[in-house]
Order: structure tokens, then C-alpha cells, then sequence
């Protein structure tokens, strides 16, 4: 194997684990410790949410240059492209909305819950699969 398909397996595998484990993982949970209302869990959700964001951003470029020099085969291709896509739809479309009714709870109102955070959690769960579909097909090259 060469280095830029062993860089794209990589990189796949470290966005994975990041998804599963904040998305997945640390978001619902939080809401559970002990002290933490709507208004705490939504500060440090946003937080979290914009870290990890820009940390998918650096991976999706590298993964979009490891794979452009890799010679992928279409299939992983398409899967890694479906990643990406779910990224910028997430922070370039529901991400503004979910941030607009976090911005008035925060503030101390009332708002109405979002239905953009079923998208976005759509969006996450096929950019999941997505990222296992394209390592799992890097794998078999």
C-alpha cells in the first residue's frame, strides 16, 4: 500500500471515531450529568459542535487530497464525496438554524424546539455510515 491510500484509511478512521464518540457518545450524555440544564448542555454543545466541525474540515481536505492522489476506486470515491457533502450541509445549512434557537435560549427565552436538529442528526448519522462505507472500501483495494 502506498502512502496516500494509507493516509485516506487513516484519516477515514480518526473522522469516524470522532463523529461516533462526540455525536454519538458525549452529546446525549451530557444532558444527563448531574447540574447541566438545556442552557449549559446547549453552551457547551456549541462548543464541542464548532470544534469538532473545524477539526472534520481539516480531515475531509486531507481526505479529498489523499484520495484524489490515491487513484480510489469509484465506489470509495462516491462514499468519501457523501462524507463531505453531509459536512457542509450540516455546517452551511442546519448549523446557522440550530445556532439562531440556541442563541435565544441562551439569551433566556423560551424558543421552540428545532426541528433542524433532526437533520442534523440525519446528516451525522449518513456521514457515518459514509465513513465506514469508504474505509471499509479503501480497505479492500
Amino acid at each position: 500500500m502506498t502512502t496516500a491510500p494509507a493516509v485516506a484509511i487513516g484519516v477515514v478512521f480518526v473522522w469516524l471515531g470522532m463523529v461516533l464518540a462526540i455525536s454519538f457518545l458525549e452529546a446525549p450524555l451530557k444532558f444527563r450529568a448531574p447540574g447541566v440544564d438545556l442552557r449549559i448542555g446547549l453552551g457547551i454543545g456549541r462548543l464541542v459542535f464548532r470544534a469538532l466541525n473545524a477539526a472534520e474540515a481539516v480531515l475531509a481536505t486531507a481526505l479529498v487530497v489523499a484520495i484524489s492522489t490515491a487513484g480510489t476506486p469509484p465506489a470509495g470515491t462516491i462514499a468519501a464525496i457523501i462524507a463531505v457533502a453531509a459536512l457542509a450541509t450540516q455546517v452551511g445549512m442546519v448549523r446557522p438554524r440550530l445556532a439562531r434557537r440556541s442563541d435565544r435560549v441562551l439569551a433566556g427565552e423560551d424558543a421552540p424546539r428545532s426541528r433542524s436538529h433532526h437533520a442534523y442528526v440525519a446528516l451525522e448519522t449518513a456521514k457515518a455510515a459514509a465513513l465506514l462505507s469508504t474505509g471499509v472500501l479503501l480497505l479492500a483495494t
